[in-house]
């Protein structure tokens, strides 16, 4: 189960994955979220070790979606 700034970094993600041909920048999460940026990057870690997305923190503005979604009963 994500917790809520999880499902919400995954949500603006997902949503800005939708409206723009590419994810949204590191600074560009930063902002909408109100954390820093390493709270983003540790935040981007989880989920990728949970697989919503594909990304590492060698590239930080790489980012590739999986799920946009949470999966229930995890």
């Amino acid at each position: 189960m994500l917790t809520d700034i999880e499902r919400k970094i995954l949500r603006i993600i997902g949503n800005y994955s939708a409206m723009k041909p590419k994810p949204p920048s590191i600074d560009v999460i930063c902002v909408k979220t109100g954390r820093s940026r390493e709270g983003v990057m540790t935040v981007l870690e989880v989920l990728a070790r949970e697989e919503y997305i594909e990304w590492q923190r060698a590239e930080p503005d790489n980012i590739e979606v999986i799920t946009s979604w949470e999966r229930k009963g995890r």
